[in-house]
Protein backbone atom coordinates (compact mmCIF):
# COMPACT_ATOMS: atom_id res chain seq x y z
CA UNK A 1 0.00 0.00 0.00
CA UNK A 2 1.67 3.41 -0.92
CA UNK A 3 0.78 6.76 0.03
CA UNK A 4 1.73 7.90 -3.30
CA UNK A 5 -0.99 10.05 -5.91
CA UNK A 6 -2.88 8.11 -8.25
CA UNK A 7 -1.57 10.12 -11.92
CA UNK A 8 -3.03 7.33 -13.85
CA UNK A 9 -6.47 8.77 -13.54
CA UNK A 10 -7.92 10.45 -16.35
CA UNK A 11 -9.39 14.05 -16.85
CA UNK A 12 -13.18 13.58 -16.75
CA UNK A 13 -14.80 16.20 -18.82
CA UNK A 14 -18.62 17.26 -18.09
CA UNK A 15 -21.07 19.95 -18.53
CA UNK A 16 -20.45 21.46 -15.12
CA UNK A 17 -16.73 21.82 -15.76
CA UNK A 18 -17.32 22.83 -19.50
CA UNK A 19 -19.47 25.97 -18.24
CA UNK A 20 -16.84 26.40 -15.55
CA UNK A 21 -14.65 26.83 -18.64
CA UNK A 22 -16.88 29.32 -20.17
CA UNK A 23 -16.88 31.15 -17.00
CA UNK A 24 -13.66 31.75 -17.09
CA UNK A 25 -12.70 31.78 -20.75
CA UNK A 26 -15.37 34.84 -21.78
CA UNK A 27 -14.03 38.15 -19.92
CA UNK A 28 -10.63 37.06 -21.68
CA UNK A 29 -12.67 36.86 -25.25
CA UNK A 30 -14.43 39.90 -24.57
CA UNK A 31 -11.17 42.18 -23.99
CA UNK A 32 -8.91 40.68 -26.69
CA UNK A 33 -11.82 41.08 -28.99
CA UNK A 34 -10.92 45.10 -29.23
CA UNK A 35 -12.92 46.06 -32.40
CA UNK A 36 -16.09 45.60 -30.88
CA UNK A 37 -15.65 48.30 -27.87
CA UNK A 38 -13.06 50.51 -29.87
CA UNK A 39 -15.62 53.39 -30.10
CA UNK A 40 -16.39 56.40 -28.50
CA UNK A 41 -20.18 56.06 -29.26
CA UNK A 42 -22.75 55.50 -26.95
CA UNK A 43 -21.48 57.46 -23.84
CA UNK A 44 -22.85 56.99 -20.42
CA UNK A 45 -23.13 59.49 -18.19
CA UNK A 46 -20.30 61.72 -20.35
CA UNK A 47 -17.71 58.70 -20.26
CA UNK A 48 -17.45 57.11 -23.92
CA UNK A 49 -18.13 53.80 -24.69
CA UNK A 50 -14.55 52.25 -24.42
CA UNK A 51 -13.77 53.31 -20.67
CA UNK A 52 -17.50 51.96 -19.17
CA UNK A 53 -17.46 48.69 -21.23
CA UNK A 54 -14.12 47.61 -19.63
CA UNK A 55 -15.25 48.87 -16.40
CA UNK A 56 -18.79 46.74 -16.77
CA UNK A 57 -16.40 43.79 -17.53
CA UNK A 58 -14.49 44.18 -14.42
CA UNK A 59 -17.89 43.27 -12.85
CA UNK A 60 -18.92 40.72 -14.95
CA UNK A 61 -15.73 39.16 -14.39
CA UNK A 62 -15.52 38.95 -10.72
CA UNK A 63 -19.44 37.35 -10.99
CA UNK A 64 -18.49 34.67 -13.50
CA UNK A 65 -15.10 34.19 -11.36
CA UNK A 66 -17.54 33.55 -8.26
CA UNK A 67 -19.62 31.55 -9.76
CA UNK A 68 -16.86 29.39 -11.21
CA UNK A 69 -15.60 28.59 -8.07
CA UNK A 70 -18.95 27.67 -6.67
CA UNK A 71 -19.82 25.37 -9.87
CA UNK A 72 -16.30 24.01 -8.79
CA UNK A 73 -16.53 23.53 -5.31
CA UNK A 74 -20.11 21.53 -5.99
CA UNK A 75 -18.17 19.62 -8.71
CA UNK A 76 -15.50 18.72 -6.12
CA UNK A 77 -18.07 17.63 -3.43
CA UNK A 78 -19.91 15.22 -5.91
CA UNK A 79 -16.77 13.82 -6.64
CA UNK A 80 -15.70 13.36 -2.77
CA UNK A 81 -19.33 11.84 -2.60
CA UNK A 82 -18.95 9.74 -5.71
CA UNK A 83 -16.08 8.21 -4.79
CA UNK A 84 -17.33 7.61 -1.15
CA UNK A 85 -15.29 9.95 0.85
CA UNK A 86 -16.67 12.46 3.39
CA UNK A 87 -18.88 15.46 1.88
CA UNK A 88 -17.93 19.22 3.86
Amino acid sequence: MSNAPDTTRSAVVTPLRVLIALCLIAPFVAMLWVGSYAKADPAFMGIPFFYWYQMLWVLISTALTMLAHQLWRRDQRARRTAKGGAAE
